[in-house]
């Protein structure tokens, strides 16, 4: 297994850490500037880096670095203003049954804010192509962030987990790995399927999506905002995949890459019952104190999916590529 190749740099931040990580100097200045920008490029650029030493890691990076004091260190730098921003940014009070509940209500006819609806009405190939290459960053890895709560969890609520994400991981049958799956979709559209490939081409809006599941997952206090990921990730799966199969029927693309979303309609319908009954359910059994951590999940991966969805969908309305170009100030391209 070849791992991928280290990004290339936004900003001071996430050059000092590419330059740690080739150098071997990890002796790193931890204070962040006043001005960061936590939802910016530079920081979640620099975050994803760090957090991608706990998965696969980069090409020539030792792996030792993986716990690394100094790069540990300046991941909580990182996490902090990361943090700071989501508390300030959710609405607070909810319960997570009220979180969840509002999941729940489908929007009357089209959402124009959603970029489901408008790939399933409207979207063409081009878009799908890219939609599915920035969500690679995730779906190739699809259930590990998720997995790091399981030990985490007591009971009712392990037992769940454990259920769930035995079918993520193909109930024991490697093609059926859902990760397979995706690179088997990206393959239909005519994409590289190497993990990590479109690293580079992903904008800060994109990265925070996914660092948010690593930031949950990585931190045993924040197990309970994790859950509450994972409820919505589960919640909000099957129309969304419902409408993201008609949308690649609609375009002519493969049996493979509808195969992915229809596999997800009907499996997480599934798991939203066993997730919320048992997985939420037996974890406020288990440890009622935490339910503000939960509801508290569920908001902030909204605030990020909205945050994502608006980029992408500005960018495709002016016709222009919702990836990053490889030099800042370039003419966007309609291709990953």
């Amino acid at each position: 297994m070849t791992a991928p190749a280290l990004p290339q740099p936004r900003g001071d931040l996430s050059a000092s850490v590419v330059s740690a990580l080739t150098g071997g100097d990890t002796a790193l200045d931890h204070t962040l500037p006043a001005t960061v920008d936590p939802y910016g490029e530079d920081l979640q650029l620099a975050l994803y880096t760090l957090y991608e030493l706990h998965y696969r890691g980069f090409e020539g990076v030792p792996e030792e670095l993986e716990w690394d004091p100094g790069l540990l260190a300046l991941r909580r730098s990182l996490e902090r203003p990361f943090l700071a921003a989501l508390r300030r940014d959710v609405p607070p009070g909810a319960s997570a049954a009220e979180a969840l509940d509002a999941l729940l209500v489908e929007p009357v006819g089209h959402d124009d804010s959603s970029v489901s609806h408008h790939l399933q009405r409207d979207g063409e190939l081009w878009q799908l192509k890219e939609y599915a290459a920035l969500r690679s960053l995730y779906h190739l890895k699809e259930a590990d962030p998720h997995a790091w709560v399981i030990p985490r969890l007591r009971g009712r609520a392990k037992a769940a987990m454990v259920a769930v994400e035995f079918d993520e991981f193909g109930a024991g049958r490697p093609d059926e790995i859902h990760a397979q799956l995706y690179a088997d979709l990206m393959s239909d559209l005519g994409l590289d399927t190497a993990y990590g490939r479109y690293l580079d081409r992903a904008p800060a809006s994109a990265l925070a999506t996914v660092n948010l599941m690593s930031l949950f997952g990585l931190h045993r206090a924040l197990r309970g905002a994790l859950v509450g990921h994972f409820a919505t990730v589960e919640v909000t799966s099957s129309p969304g995949s419902r409408r993201m199969a008609a949308a690649l029927r609609r375009t002519g693309a493969g049996a493979a890459a509808q195969r992915f979303y229809d596999e997800h309609v009907e499996a997480d319908a599934v798991h939203e019952q066993v997730v919320r009954r048992d997985v939420v359910g037996g974890l406020l059994a288990d440890e009622p104190h935490l339910e503000a951590d939960i509801a508290f999940g569920v908001h902030a991966t909204g605030l990020l999916e909205d945050r994502f969805g608006a980029h992408v969908l500005k960018a495709w309305r002016q016709q222009h590529s919702a990836l990053r170009t490889s030099r800042q100030g370039d003419t966007a391209r309609r291709s990953p």
